[in-house]
């Protein structure tokens, strides 16, 4: 699935700088992005040579919108992650985490939430609701799954429900072209609010660990 998903970003990448070419483009762009999130940006490799003001916008605008396309394929092959770098609560106090054990992810028509604190991971005293990973995971299935683009802004707006054994969640993401995204999930069962906020990362490049799902306990 990976090697399939690599093949429709090189499809799409190509394409899109096979039509900046007949929009008359006046510079060289020979550049490869990838969706990582590992820097909450993007990478890129880029030939450009005596760059003006103007091309160099011109260049940053064409990368964007060429990840942009890239982003809207794997949000429609469902196959990514949202890896999250600070937990939002309410009344918007930020707490920093660690993004390899809090985000969101998608797979086909299954979803997980996890949030983890790594000063408890692992650790011998645990609360009952703890996943092994000083947190809470979720998984299940999702419903109701709609993705709107904006082509003028470079940003893509997901929602979608996951009904879990914890209860059903209201999940709503707000991606950048850059890739930095949130996600915003609130519980019918638990009144619960909360915001992920990191970085949208394909699935095949995530390296994101799931600890115990957290009703087995």
């Amino acid at each position: 699935m990976a090697q399939n998903l690599i093949e429709v970003l090189y499809y799409k990448i190509n394409l899109k700088l096979i039509d900046m070419k007949t929009a008359n483009i006046k510079f060289l762009i020979v550049c490869l992005i990838f969706i990582t999130g590992t820097t909450g940006a993007y990478n890129v490799v880029c030939a450009q040579d005596n760059l003006t003001k103007k091309e160099k916008k011109e260049l940053e605008r064409a990368m964007l919108t060429t990840n942009f396309y890239a982003q809207d394929t794997i949000l429609n092959l469902r196959e990514f992650v949202l890896e999250a770098d600070y937990l939002q609560g309410r009344r918007g106090e930020l707490f920093p985490v660690s993004s390899e054990i809090n985000f969101v992810k998608v797979q086909d028509n299954r979803g997980t939430l996890q949030t983890g604190n790594r000063l408890y991971a692992g650790g011998n005293i645990r609360p009952v609701s703890y996943n092994g990973l000083g947190g809470e995971t979720t998984e299940g299935n999702i419903t109701n799954y709609k993705i709107t683009g904006n082509v003028r802004s470079l940003t893509h707006t997901v929602s979608f429900e996951l009904v879990s054994p914890l209860g059903i969640f209201n999940i709503v993401m707000h991606i950048m072209a850059d890739n930095t995204a949130n996600a915003t999930i609130t519980s019918t069962r638990r009144t619960t609010y909360l915001t992920w906020r990191g970085n949208l990362v394909a699935l095949f490049n995530t390296r994101v660990f799931k600890g115990e799902d957290t009703y087995r306990r």
